[in-house]
């Protein structure tokens, strides 16, 4: 007989564990159907089958593109019929001569969109050319947009005519727009437009080669700053990047998570003494004060953030304030719980001595606790930086504010992107910068591991 129907047969005979065994499996069935039941309601509840429906993938293709290219606009306009070619649309970055792909004069352009992908603009009529589909003519008129398609070629998904506006966008760095106001061709070109230095920037064409020679040794470009000095500025004062205003934001997030942190630290741990069992002076004191860690934990920062916004108004002391109070009541309780295990016997062997109880507390208590105290502090540091910048964006001001400004509208998403590499890397450099304090100030220099030699 297997070892498994011995096992079954003992259990048969075993009606104490038969049903210790089936009320078990019924308990892990009733535990799996609950849950399942749950994850119906959350899904009716949040209305899943909805938002998927309503979801717009090639909307989110298009802002993923947009945060890593940038488009060159050549623009007519059917009032005044004069074409534009425009980085981004925008009047600052507008070609005074056109790029090599684009042939234009005052009544037509042709525009090589690469890959066979051509479009023609002759007056107020537009001919775009796709390859393996045919030629498409959308012409614009005082009652709307008339759209004429190749023979037998059917409407694909990409293409939407209507009366009001003709969109073709074949692939996703390709678009053709045409309607009562103007025609519009866009190119997609991979990298940030003009990131380093502004479309109209005397420099902006330069190579990294000719700018270094040009900062240490070239013909000064200004009377009033040297070379380096003028292409620093240029770049910092970049109005379309904004490096400088973002590194001050940047800044006053660090600020605002440092400064909220420390102070959270240094008054948490003597109201922490106060909150300990065994250091308090008194009961009616320990429980008020371990009700104030719940009331100043319990309110979110966020919440706490909206208070001072209305009391204070905008500006990175709002954001320290709703970090230092919420952290208060956290780190409150982590020391009060890291004192009420100390071990006794240290703290007997230091009043043992003679010493007074402040030598009591600095030379029995907080080596016990100092490891607690700059890892939880560290640890909370860090995970400031991240809500800094969201309390930012609730008008605290900080990176977090600009996020929000470059997302409200949908052609800033490279700015996006650019502020929340940056968000990161401080977040990647808080992260290095606090292990490395923890190692020093917890472990000391860190050992160097010599072999040892037999003798």
């Amino acid at each position: 007989m297997t070892a498994t129907a011995i096992g079954l047969n003992r259990l048969g005979r075993n009606p104490a564990i038969a049903r210790a065994v089936a009320r078990r499996a019924r308990l892990s069935i009733a535990l799996a159907a609950a849950v399942f039941a749950y994850l119906t309601y959350a899904w009716f509840a949040f209305d899943m089958p909805g938002l998927i429906e309503s979801a717009r993938p090639e909307r989110a293709a298009l802002l993923a593109t947009d945060s890593v290219a940038h488009k060159v606009h050549v623009t007519r306009s059917t009032r005044t019929g004069d074409i534009v070619i425009a980085v981004e649309g925008e009047r600052t970055a507008t070609y005074d001569t056109p790029p090599g792909w684009v042939t234009a004069d005052e009544e037509s352009a042709s525009i090589d969109l690469g890959d066979g992908y051509r479009a023609d603009i002759l007056g107020n009529v537009a001919y775009f050319y796709v390859p393996g589909y045919g030629e498409i003519v959308a012409e614009a008129t005082s009652d709307g947009v008339v759209t004429t398609l190749p023979k037998d070629g059917p409407q694909h998904g990409w293409l939407r005519a209507s009366d009001a506006k003709f969109d073709a966008r074949p692939t996703i760095d390709r678009r053709v727009q045409v309607s009562r106001a103007k025609i519009e061709v866009h190119r997609y070109f991979f990298g940030w437009e003009n990131f380093f230095f502004p479309f109209n920037s005397e420099i902006n064409a330069y190579s990294a080669g000719d700018l270094f020679s040009l900062a240490f040794g070239g013909p000064p470009l200004r009377n009033d700053m040297s070379n380096a000095a003028y292409i620093f500025d240029t770049f910092w004062t970049n109005p379309d990047w904004q490096h400088g205003n973002v590194f001050i934001a940047l800044l006053e997030t660090l600020l605002m998570a440092v400064l909220g942190t420390f102070t959270a630290a240094f008054v948490g741990l003597p109201l922490a003494l106060l909150a300990a069992r065994n250091f308090t002076i008194n009961v009616g004191l320990m429980f008020v004060v371990r009700r104030l860690f719940d009331l100043l934990r319990g309110i979110d920062m966020l919440i706490w953030s909206l208070i001072f916004i209305r009391s204070f108004g905008l500006g990175p002391l709002t954001g320290a304030l709703a970090i230092a109070f919420t952290d208060t009541g956290t780190l409150g309780k982590l020391f009060s719980e890291a004192l009420e295990n100390v071990d006794d016997k240290q703290i007997e062997g230091v009043r043992s001595t003679g010493a007074s109880k402040l030598q009591v507390y600095r030379y029995g208590v907080i080596p016990q606790i100092l490891p607690i105290f700059v890892s939880q502090g560290l640890y909370y540091l860090e995970s400031n930086m991240r809500s800094a910048t969201v309390i930012g964006a609730l008008g605290a001001g900080g990176i977090g504010l600009m996020l929000v400004e470059t997302m409200r509208t949908s052609r800033d998403w490279e700015n996006t992107l650019y502020i929340i590499l940056l968000t990161v890397m401080l977040v990647i450099a808080m992260d290095s910068l606090s292990s490395w304090l923890r190692r020093r100030l917890i472990q000391g220099k860190s050992d160097q591991t010599r072999p040892v030699k037999a003798h």
